[in-house]
């Protein structure tokens, strides 16, 4: 059974509510025992007991939230061994253009620092889902797919 973490930081709900997505997606994987968590509760732990780690952001200043950066930063204390987890990120902003994509992949990097695998799509947000305001619902499907494609990569691997 593959362990999947689903961090998220919201103030408006609306990462909150991808999140939820996101959890729903992965869940629909058999071997998968997904656990979703607000970053405040989060502990570096938790992403050392988890065989994938799925992080969300509101855009704050094109980058992510201090709550989620101040987790990865403390996660620096397991460093070297979240190596080979898989990993995958999502973001919401108030506005196009308002940094939805560096915010996705400044997540992806502190993922790719701790030596995780990150596997992408040929097919809608490549990097990971994205939503400008409230998730709509073709933004909520790519929350489930992003869900799901890392449940199954995380049950290939640990299931």
């Amino acid at each position: 059974m593959a362990k999947v973490l689903v961090v998220y930081h919201s103030r408006s709900g609306n990462t909150q509510r991808m999140a939820e997505a996101v959890v729903e997606g992965a869940s629909s994987v058999k071997d998968a025992d997904v656990t979703l968590k607000k970053v405040d509760d989060a502990t570096p732990e938790d992403m050392l007991s988890a065989d994938a780690i799925i992080m969300g952001s509101p855009v704050y200043y094109g980058t992510m939230a201090a709550e989620l950066k101040k987790l990865i930063d403390v996660s620096v204390k397991h460093h070297g061994k979240l190596e080979g987890k898989v990993g995958g990120a999502f973001a919401t902003a108030g506005v196009m253009g308002g940094g939805l994509e560096t915010t996705v992949t400044d997540v992806l990097h502190g993922l790719l620092v701790h030596g995780m695998v990150v596997q992408g799509t040929s097919k809608g947000p490549h990097y990971g889902p994205v939503s400008v305001g409230a998730p709509d619902d073709k933004a909520k499907d790519h929350c489930r797919e992003l869900g799901k494609r890392v449940a199954t990569l995380a049950a290939k691997l640990f299931g």
